[in-house]
């Protein structure tokens, strides 16, 4: 694979982060919305974040004391 796959792959995932957040403020912001889609949505949002974070450890080497 190419090097930029890692760094396009790392930025999909921060924007499809960002607008989970958004919808997500959106949709509890209103008053009849399903919580259980709200609660869903947040997963989503939390394993994104996980694999973000697990990506930025894959790129970055451990470093031996």
């Amino acid at each position: 694979m190419n090097d930029d796959f890692p760094a396009a792959r790392l930025e999909a995932l921060r924007a499809e982060h960002r607008l989970l957040d958004a919808d997500i403020a959106v949709r509890v912001a209103d008053p009849e919305t399903d919580m259980l889609e709200v609660a869903r949505l947040k997963k989503r949002k939390l394993r994104l974040k996980d694999e973000i974070q697990r990506l930025l450890d894959t790129a970055i080497p451990d470093i031996i004391a």
